[in-house]
């Protein structure tokens, strides 16, 4: 079974308090197939989830910002407002919807290193 990086976190935070999934899952008022489906991936972590782990297991700082890390690296999916977006921003981020199931990890870094201004020299 493959899971997210959140899916791991929180596995781990069971196993130090002694808990199975349905305990988790009660804990956060959802069911034990939601919880599973989230942290495979296969469902986009709730808002309000942060603060509810963080505050049922009282989690130092440190690990909040690893959490809403690994949070931000498990959503399945993502909203780009164009509102204020130019007409090369708009096509930019269309062209990238079209383009990102056939993307390959070699593009991705790619970008990657475009949008965080890390190119190579």
């Amino acid at each position: 079974m493959a899971y997210t990086s959140f899916g791991e976190f929180v596995r781990i935070l069971r196993i130090q308090h002694h808990e199975v999934m349905g305990d988790m899952a009660k804990k956060l008022e959802t069911s034990v197939s939601f919880l599973s489906a989230v942290e495979n991936g296969k469902k986009n972590v709730p808002a309000g989830w942060l603060e509810k782990i963080s505050n049922l297991y009282e989690l130092s700082k440190e690990e909040i910002n690893v959490l809403k890390e690994y949070i931000e690296e498990s959503k399945t999916q993502f909203k780009i407002t164009a509102t204020d977006a130019g007409n090369n921003q708009r096509k930019a981020a269309l062209q990238f919807t079209r383009s990102f199931n056939g993307m390959s990890d070699e593009t991705a870094i790619k970008i990657l290193n475009i949008l965080t201004h890390k190119e190579k020299k």
